[in-house]
């Protein structure tokens, strides 16, 4: 989950409280039904995160083991915390547990993506070395993926294992930074954009510019990630998120902090705009689609619009790190997750949007009313208004990040 990360600082997940994150892998449950059983709402919960780093050393230098060209071996995977269904020991997922015996391929499961640019720190002399890092599968989102993939740093997909890519949905089968997939696969998706309390607003919203009027001064929250806000507020001014000049960027800054300098926006958040919103502290925020439907179970009445102008779609991908030793193995797992009885089943855990076409019908059998929800499984309609932000380098990235930081007063 960069939600959850699900983010954030520059990642889809802010970090965690780590009772929360105990307390999650205590009960197994999807994060719904933990709720649930707690008799308790996402209020009181989301103040921390729902997602925590559980971080484990790389393995270090050695020539790179031969790679395993059958099923059966071994497979070290590395995902973001609370990003795959588990069971009620907290400790093992349903998933890898029926795809171990299956394959017969040991899978290592790791929670170490807290932060994609502290997991590319953590790995990239040994992958500037052309070094294994001893991981077979990592989930990382957009831009990073894009970034690894133009350094080199990943193994081309073998198509003829991983027949199951043709399950992936049409509108995600276009990414500026890997034309036809060759090297990525989405693991889930998400949307960013508006979620308010009417009873708060005393009106519907479904622009961004609705966050910046007058009767909702004081009362509305940004997002503190740069993509999702920058590129929501670029949108509302009729501005091109994935394509467009620095100049524009400056545009939509100056937007934002005449706002936050005359009290229109009351704060630039993490995860924790959640808990003022469902607590009434503010009526309206740039949110994350996965939260609002945790903010649900207290208060249904509580909404995520996709703006007139569209929505931010981000998506976390699975990559293959370059000189991995057991490619095939990771290949192999890759075709597994996107069959859509098991893709239904992830989805019923993380509650972000299914990359995999026919994972909705199975989910009618899980969980006819997860099925219908269309922050889970939105409309081909809903999907065409939605837009990825603008690829940056990563000089470009830097210039971005530290004039975004300077206008929200990071």
């Amino acid at each position: 989950m960069t939600r959850n990360t699900n983010r954030k600082t520059d990642t889809m997940r802010p970090l965690p409280d780590p009772e929360i994150l105990r307390t999650l892998k205590s009960f197994g449950l999807s994060r719904r039904h933990f709720l649930r059983k707690l008799g308790m709402g996402t209020g009181g919960l989301l103040g921390g995160s729902l997602l925590a780093a559980c971080g484990m050393s790389p393995q270090m230098g050695g020539a790179a083991p031969a790679p395993v060209a059958t099923p059966g071996g071994a497979l070290s995977f590395a995902n973001w915390p609370l990003y795959i269904d588990m069971e009620e020991d907290g400790t093992t997922s349903p998933t890898l547990r029926n795809f171990e015996k299956e394959s017969n391929i040991k899978t290592e499961y790791i929670e170490e993506v807290d932060d994609n640019t502290t997991w590319f720190a953590k790995y990239r002399n040994q992958l500037a070395a052309g070094q294994d890092i001893g991981r077979d599968l990592t989930v990382l989102t957009d831009w990073m993926a894009a970034r690894m993939i133009k350094l080199g740093w990943t193994e081309e997909i073998t198509e003829a294992n991983v027949p199951n890519k043709a399950n992936l949905l049409p509108a995600l089968q276009k990414a500026a930074f890997d034309p036809g997939r060759k090297r990525s696969l989405t693991w889930q998706s998400g949307l960013s954009g508006i979620g308010y309390n009417p009873s708060l607003t005393g009106r519907e919203l479904s622009s961004i510019n609705d966050l910046f009027a007058p009767d909702l001064a004081g009362k509305v929250t940004f997002l503190s990630e740069m993509r999702d806000t920058a590129g929501l507020v670029m949108a509302s001014m009729g501005l091109d998120p994935t394509n467009h000049a620095f100049a524009d960027f400056e545009k939509a800054m100056e937007r934002i902090k005449s706002a936050s300098d005359n009290g229109q926006i009351r704060a630039f958040t993490g995860n924790e705009y959640a808990n003022d919103l469902a607590v009434g502290n503010i009526a309206a925020c740039v949110a994350w689609s996965g939260d609002i439907i945790q903010l649900q179970l207290d208060n249904p009445d509580l909404k995520f619009v996709v703006p007139a102008e569209g929505a931010n779609l981000f998506s976390d991908n699975m990559l293959i790190p370059a000189k991995a030793a057991h490619k095939r193995n990771a290949e192999a797992l890759m075709d597994y997750v996107y069959r859509p009885e098991v893709a239904a089943q992830i989805a019923q855990w993380v509650n972000y949007i299914s990359p995999v076409t026919g994972a909705k019908a199975a989910m009618e059998k899980l969980d006819p009313e997860m099925a219908n929800n269309e922050l889970i499984f939105p409309s081909d309609k809903m999907l065409a208004n939605t837009f990825q932000f603008k690829i940056l380098t990563e000089e470009e990235d830097k210039a971005y990040q530290e004039l975004f930081q300077k206008t929200i007063g990071a």
